[in-house]
């Protein structure tokens, strides 16, 4: 709403100033301090209210050190993620921009799915919550919605050939040319090899000269387990006190870089990175999730003040998925996401392998001393404030190597 005022001001009366609002840099500065204050000074109202409605967290005794003096701690607490996220959007982004309204929309899809589960695990005492058919059916249907959009929206399209440009100022050059080359694909990127994209329409080529019309019958069940994936994994790597929101911060600001490269036709022409028409405004929004983020972790570190409950963790994993399908990164979200591979994969193969194990000789066997990985560190002894760090070590080191893949192939 800023965004549209400053430029009537800037249009109508040469406002000093107002200009800067047209700078996607500075508006992704203003929405990352916006989203810090937010959740930090406002943050604390909220953990206020929850502690005063009793909406406190039921603990299963698993035998973890430290795991009782959490009980009662308030949950929920990703509506304070929400809330410092969507409120600078909404002043400073484009909102007629289609990435945008995506995010958005999976913001407040995945919050209230979320929502409902923290609900519904409160009122009854217990960590059932909402049924896990009807969280595989929200995150099909926002899956089903994004894959769609993707596939049939005018708006988001693709530059196919780079100019190959040596310099910057050739790049500019050659900018009006290049923008009329831009046309709907299914192009994604592939990580570690010379042409690394590849469109998804060729794997249904077999269907005949037109196949591409039909594409959308294999985008939109990937599109699916993508955010059914990660929006699961994010949920599995919340287990202890800062783990997900600092792990989430590590890797959403990585896709801000791709995303601000990505759309920045001079920066993705140079790196040889795939152009993709308006995606840079995402970056209004991706950096008001990172000050969300950081500033609820202010709360959520050890001891945590405040757990984010499937609110959150539903609406991170969701966001993150999106994200990487818009700016056509997706092939990178198991090395990205890797701590979320970790914790998915470890409670995968514990579950497998007990009832393989039992099947066989009546006695189900175990690989982990429990699962998801970090509970089978604390079991080891291991304080939990010391596999956070060491974790979003791992998820800085990550973050890196799939930023390198910008340039080794």
């Amino acid at each position: 709403m800023l965004y549209y005022l400053f430029e009537y001001l800037e249009r109508a009366y040469n406002f000093p100033g107002a200009s800067l609002f047209g700078f996607i840099t500075f508006r992704a500065a203003v929405a990352i301090i916006m989203s810090l204050a937010i959740s930090t000074i406002w943050g604390k109202r909220i953990i206020l209210y929850l502690q005063k409605k009793q909406l406190g967290e039921s603990i299963r005794d698993l035998g973890l050190e430290g795991q009782v003096e959490k009980a009662g701690t308030p949950t929920m607490g990703g509506v304070i993620i929400i809330l410092a996220t969507l409120v600078p959007v909404f002043l400073l982004a484009k909102l007629e921009n289609i990435y945008v309204i995506l995010l958005i929309i999976t913001t407040l899809w995945m919050g209230a799915i979320g929502f409902m589960d923290d609900f519904l695990k409160i009122r009854k005492k217990n960590k059932e919550g909402l049924q896990g058919k009807f969280k595989i059916f929200g995150q099909v249907g926002l899956g089903i919605i994004v894959g769609a959009t993707m596939f049939f929206h005018p708006g988001i399209t693709v530059k196919e050939e780079n100019t190959g440009s040596d310099t910057l100022t050739e790049a500019v050059e050659t900018q009006e040319r290049e923008i009329a080359q831009e046309e709907k694909a299914l192009t994604t990127t592939i990580p570690f090899v010379k042409d690394n994209e590849i469109d998804y329409s060729i794997l249904v080529s077999w269907l005949g000269d037109d196949y591409v019309k039909y594409a959308w019958l294999l985008f939109i069940p990937i599109v699916i387990f993508i955010v059914t994936a990660v929006s699961n994994g994010a949920n599995l790597t919340d287990g202890i006190d800062g783990l997900a929101a600092g792990s989430s911060a590590i890797i959403v600001l990585t896709l801000g870089i791709f995303a601000w490269v990505s759309g920045n036709i001079i920066f993705s022409d140079y790196l040889d990175v795939m152009y993709i028409p308006n995606s840079g405004e995402m970056v209004i929004f991706i950096t008001a999730f990172v000050g969300a983020l950081i500033g609820f972790l202010w709360y959520n570190t050890y001891p945590a003040q405040v757990f984010m409950g499937d609110t959150g963790s539903l609406t991170i994993g969701g966001i993150i998925a999106v994200i990487a399908i818009a700016i056509r990164k997706e092939l990178l979200i198991p090395i990205l996401c890797g701590i979320f591979f970790m914790e998915t994969l470890s409670v995968m193969l514990q579950v497998s392998w007990f009832k393989y194990t039992k099947s066989k000789t009546g006695e189900g066997r175990r690989i982990f001393l429990m699962s998801p990985l970090h509970h089978h560190y604390q079991k080891k002894g291991i304080h939990e404030s010391k596999i956070v760090t060491r974790f979003w070590i791992i998820g800085i080191l990550l973050a890196i190597i799939t930023i390198v893949t910008l340039k080794v192939r």
